[in-house]
Parts: structure tokens; C-alpha cells; sequence
């Protein structure tokens, strides 16, 4: 499977750390060598990278390791090819326009024979599942909401109704920013966690990299982290809910759930 990695902060942050053992996993301490992708908000712009290449050996991934981008959302991706080529063109995090704003998606899953009938406003440009599935969520939304966007809550339950349309067709779990928030399904594997003061070290599972974060933070910091699997070994990650979309905005977690 593929790997995802999200990040929403309360002040913008840079993802250094955490991309350090996210980079290792593609094609160092896991299969994953089909190319690797991050985005990064700054207002209304996005600075996005991608590159076919694993992750574990591109010169580009050495860039954002070293490089202290500081944004309040950020999505990555490391691929496992299972439909398309490997190519820059089937390399995610895919984006496009909507309501006057970037979108950024990422999916790790396999959705088979799912073949959304799509109307010409937003097509795939690859052959994945996964960039057929954002053109047809945010196809489905431009229909929804003419006028614009919804709130947070609405649109947090809209995305719900279409990843249970979409489930019957395999594995979706993703990650979704318009730079105002950020979005989480999880189907099989993905997990999360929220450092807050007072913080503590962490310490990576795949590099031995540590860092007391104490040091480099103010007392009102506030990070969501989500990946696919835990990216430190003395920290507990919490798994967010099967099935569910869920919402961190400013580095708080709102699942959405009726109690």
C-alpha cells in the first residue's frame, strides 16, 4: 500500500522531522519506490513537489528534508503503483481548482472498476484510480454547492456520503486541504496525533532522529499529525475511525461523530 502524510498546525510549521522518517519509507525502510509527492499551503498559493523517483533516493525529497518550508497544511505521498505507471503524471498529491482555491488529494488504496462517469470539468490527466476519484469528488461538489463553499461541518459530511459511495469499490483512505483545513478517511490503516505543550522528545521509528520539541515551539504551538502508520516509536498514535471523514483545523481534531 501506499503511504500517506498530513500535516495541520494552529501557526505555520515546517514538516522537517517528521518527513525525515516519511522519506525513508519509500524505498528504504519499506517497498515503496514509485515516486513520492508533498504540498505545501501558503495562503492561497501551494508549493508542490513531486517526483517519480523513490523517495529514499531523490535529490528533490533532500530539498524539502533541508529546506524549513513553514505551512499550516501539508500533504505527502510515497506511491506503490497498482494502476498506471509509474510517472510523474501518476504521482500524487494531485491538484486542482475549486470555488477559487487549490485542492490537494492523496489516496492510498485500490479501487477496482470504478469508472465515475465524469461530465468535462475536472478529467484525470494519469490512468490512477485515485486521480479519478478526486475529479469526480470535486466534480460532485461543484454540483452540490453552485453557489460555493459550505461550512467546514457541511462539507465535512458531504465528503462522508461520497467515501461511502466510493468504499464499495476497494480501499480509500486519503487526506484533502484546500489550505483552510484538513481532511482524513480511513478504510484500512491511518493514524494520528496531536502535539501541544507541554511537549516532549520524539523519536523516529525508521531514522534514529530525535528532537525535543520544547525547544523549538512556543506554549500555544499545536500540530495535527496523520499518517498511515506511526512515525515515531515513543509517542502514542491514536487510529482514527474506520469509515469516517474527519476534520483538524488550527491542530485540533473533530471527528464528526454522533455520540
Amino acid at each position: 500500500m501506499c503511504q500517506l502524510l498530513g500535516m495541520n498546525c494552529n501557526v505555520p510549521t515546517d514538516i522537517c522531522f517528521s518527513f525525515t522518517g516519511f522519506q525513508a519509507r519509500g524505498g528504504g525502510t519499506d517497498v515503496h519506490r514509485d515516486g513520492w509527492g508533498i504540498a505545501f499551503f501558503e495562503g492561497k498559493g501551494v508549493r508542490l513537489f513531486l517526483d517519480p523517483q523513490p523517495s529514499c533516493e531523490s535529490a528533490v525529497a533532500e530539498l524539502v528534508r533541508h529546506y524549513p518550508i513553514r505551512s499550516l497544511n501539508v500533504i505527502a505521498h510515497i506511491r506503490k503503483a497498482t494502476q498506471g505507471p509509474t510517472g510523474l503524471e501518476n504521482t500524487h498529491p494531485f491538484m486542482r481548482e475549486l470555488w477559487g482555491r487549490y485542492w490537494i488529494f492523496a489516496h492510498n488504496g485500490n479501487l477496482t472498476d470504478y469508472q465515475p462517469e465524469l461530465d468535462g470539468s475536472y478529467l484525470p490527466v494519469g490512468q490512477t484510480d485515485s486521480e479519478r476519484a478526486f475529479c469526480h469528488l470535486l466534480q460532485t461538489l461543484r454540483r452540490q454547492f453552485p453557489g460555493g463553499p459550505p461550512d467546514r461541518v457541511i462539507l465535512r459530511e458531504t465528503l462522508e456520503e461520497f467515501a461511502g459511495s466510493v468504499r464499495q469499490y476497494g480501499s480509500f483512505n486519503f487526506l484533502l486541504s484546500n489550505g483552510d483545513c484538513l481532511f482524513a478517511h480511513r478504510s484500512t490503516d491511518l493514524y494520528f496525533i496531536i502535539r501541544q505543550a507541554p511537549f516532549a522528545v520524539a523519536h523516529l521509528k525508521d531514522e534514529d532522529v530525535a528532537v525535543d520539541f520544547s525547544e523549538v515551539t512556543t506554549p500555544n504551538d499545536r500540530v495535527a499529525l496523520v499518517a498511515t502508520l506511526p512515525l515515531t516509536d515513543n509517542e502514542a498514535w491514536t487510529p482514527l475511525p474506520v469509515d469516517h471523514v474527519v476534520l483538524f483545523a488550527d491542530g485540533e481534531y473533530s471527528p464528526g461523530l454522533v455520540p
